[in-house]
């Protein structure tokens, strides 16, 4: 996994807005839907959703910076640029032992491994320099500098399996009310999937455990959301809009009118008079925030009108509306 920023084109000083359009733009562009054939985009699509995963992450972001956790979420090694081989390490003995260079606290002069360089050096088992730290115990279990069949030989810890990746689309209601979803993976087994508040299209949910076995237990299974098209209701931002027809006399006398809504259908009362257009919001009737607090509905009433009515054309020839409706656009 290449660094994050890098991945995603953005510096570290980038906003959560820059990240998250940088991430948005590379999804598009990648995605499976549109690039089936296509093994480089896919590849390029998991590794924008895994920086994107991370760099989302107020938490792991603070810990990348900081060099603690690895751009696949891994911790880093615990004993930092203090073991490596070569050149000396200016500054005081990190331990507290003595003004040397020797991160043990061993003049530069009584290297025991032979570096006459002053820096330091393995010198054989790297097993002797875990024995140092941890007293006769090394770092992976064992004794510390044992021969073959001891448990003292230097090991890395056990990896665990490979994570699975799934993508889910959700309808457009159950995204807006974060209505759980069913989801079977790969061993067939069924889970309850919660959504998360701020949910959007390419937001990745992360289920531990459910990957692929291995020596150091399992992966997890990694699963891309995108949220369905409707065929009334758009999207703005955390807003759900609408565009409600209702009739000439609706609009003229006023009057409750259903329409529906995410959660279900609810009356909508009209003042008498209401103009095409005219805009009506419907309070926590939108997408979830990243806090939990939801938009609106934004409702727009158009008047629709027959195509051939002689009683409307007849009604129109006999009321007088003199009003200047266009002087404000100047015409």
């Amino acid at each position: 996994m290449r660094d994050p920023y890098q991945v995603l084109g953005v510096a570290k000083a980038a906003s959560a807005a820059d990240i998250k359009k940088a991430y948005r733009k590379l999804a598009k562009e990648n995605h499976p839907d549109r690039n089936a054939d296509n093994a480089k985009a896919l590849e390029r699509f998991k590794e924008a959703s895994t920086a994107y995963e991370l760099l989302s992450d107020k938490d792991k972001k603070a810990r990348f910076d900081r060099g603690e956790i690895d751009p696949d979420g891994n911790p880093t090694s615990p004993f930092g640029n203090g073991f490596r081989g070569g050149g000396a390490r200016p500054g005081p003995d990190p331990f507290g032992r003595g003004g040397g260079t020797d991160p043990f606290g061993r003049s530069s002069g009584s290297n025991s491994g032979g570096n006459a360089g002053g820096g330091f050096d393995f010198g054989g088992n790297p097993e002797d320099i875990f024995s140092e730290l941890f007293g006769n115990r090394g770092p992976f279990g064992g004794g510390g500098g044992g021969g073959a069949g001891t448990g003292g030989n230097f090991r890395s810890a056990p990896q665990k399996g490979a994570d699975i990746t799934y993508r889910l689309l959700v309808s457009f209601e159950d995204a807006a009310s974060l209505k759980p979803q069913r989801v079977t993976l790969k061993a067939g087994k069924t889970i309850e999937l919660k959504l998360p508040a701020g949910l959007e299209s390419g937001k990745q949910v992360r289920i531990p455990g459910q990957g692929e076995a291995g020596a150091g237990g399992n992966g997890d299974a990694l699963v891309t959301i995108e949220i369905g098209k409707h065929r009334f209701f758009r999207e703005d931002g955390v807003d759900v809009c609408l565009d409600l027809p209702v009739t000439l006399a609706e609009a003229v006398l006023g009057g409750k009118v259903r329409m529906p809504t995410v959660e279900g259908a609810v009356t909508l009362t009209l003042p008498p008079g209401t103009t095409s257009g005219k805009v009506f919001r419907l309070k926590g009737r939108g997408f979830s925030r990243s806090d939990g607090s939801r938009g609106d509905q934004l409702v727009t009433v158009l008047i629709d009108l027959p195509a051939d009515s002689a009683a409307l054309q007849d009604f129109a020839r006999g009321f007088a509306d003199n009003r200047e409706v266009r002087r404000d656009l100047g015409v």
